[in-house]
């Protein structure tokens, strides 16, 4: 508990929901500073607490957690003087949905050090607030194209509540992320755990893609019964401009361009055609490298960095 504190009128709060619900509460988290192409479960944590009414249950000690010289935070300085510091901030919050239904999100900096304390905190606070499912959200970048609905892998020991996805490989080692060691662990303590990770094209990994935001969010409220309807319509508005930004940009695009994403086009659509094989990854096709669509996509990319 040294890592974090109460929130002595957030938990009260708490507390007196569960004193009228002993079905539990449903925790979503999500953490910066991993893999999150197109800023997927950014754009989530960023709606959700915009746009919802929600109070503070529980602070992490970020001086602890957050190793400033690699994540500097950012100052103002006003003339003469530094008028500003933007602290880090690795919170628990109680959030209610447009039912006024109660719900927990964990959202902040990805922690630097201490992965393992910081698991065991999180375990204690969904055994003290009786959280009856854990649900992580990000993106990943894949050899997608923007034309064709956005995948889903589902992960953890409750899959069974996002149907119809199935995983493109059956195994693989990656760099860790205090995410995964989460689900990981909950899991282990007999927690149920639910992770979704959208399938974002990798020549959009590094701008915002509200498409793929959109339909992480729907799958967390078909899971979780939770009711978002003004996050989603924001995310939806912003999908649409963001979709026919893109297509200006292809259309504008030489033959070579076209040609690339049109071959992810067809390579999505023979996979998307072999779902009676074992794995749908078990026949490859040559794929433009991430290099090609890279530069392609530049000034489109750079547009959107600036704000454009």
């Amino acid at each position: 508990m040294s890592m974090y504190e109460w929130d002595p009128s957030g938990l009260a709060a708490v507390d007196a929901v569960l004193e009228h619900d002993s079905a539990g509460l449903t925790l979503l988290y999500h953490l910066e500073g991993f893999i999150d192409a197109g800023e997927t479960g950014g754009q989530i944590t960023e709606r959700l607490l915009d746009d919802l009414p929600h109070e503070v249950v529980a602070r992490f000690d970020h001086d602890r957690l957050v190793d400033y010289r690699a994540r500097r935070p950012l100052m103002t300085f006003r003339r003469d003087h530094w008028a500003a510091y933007d602290v880090p901030t690795l919170e628990l919050h109680l959030v209610r949905d447009a039912t006024a239904s109660p719900f927990l999100l964990l959202s902040g900096p990805e922690p630097d050090v201490e992965w393992e304390r910081f698991a065991e905190a999180v375990r204690e606070i969904v055994e003290r607030l009786n959280v009856r499912l854990a649900v992580n959200f990000h993106g990943v970048p894949m050899g997608v194209p923007h034309t064709r609905p956005v995948g889903l892998t589902p992960h953890g020991n409750r899959i069974d509540l996002v149907p119809g996805h199935r995983s493109v490989f059956d195994e693989a080692q990656v760099p860790g992320s205090a995410d995964a060691l989460l689900e990981y662990r909950l899991g282990e303590a007999g927690h149920d755990v639910l992770g979704v990770a959208a399938h974002v094209p990798h020549y959009l990994a590094r701008t915002p893609y509200p498409d793929a935001a959109l339909t992480v969010l729907e799958s967390i409220t078909s899971a979780t019964g939770l009711v978002l309807p003004g996050v989603a319509h924001a995310l939806r508005s912003e999908a649409l401009k963001v979709q026919n930004e893109i297509e200006r940009q292809v259309d504008e695009g030489d033959e070579e361009l076209v040609g690339m994403v049109r071959g992810l086009e067809h390579q999505y659509d023979a996979l998307a055609g072999g779902e009676d094989r074992e794995n749908l990854m078990a026949e490859p096709a040559e794929l433009p490298s991430a290099d090609e669509l890279g530069s392609a996509f530049e000034q489109f990319l750079a547009e959107r960095e600036e704000g454009d």
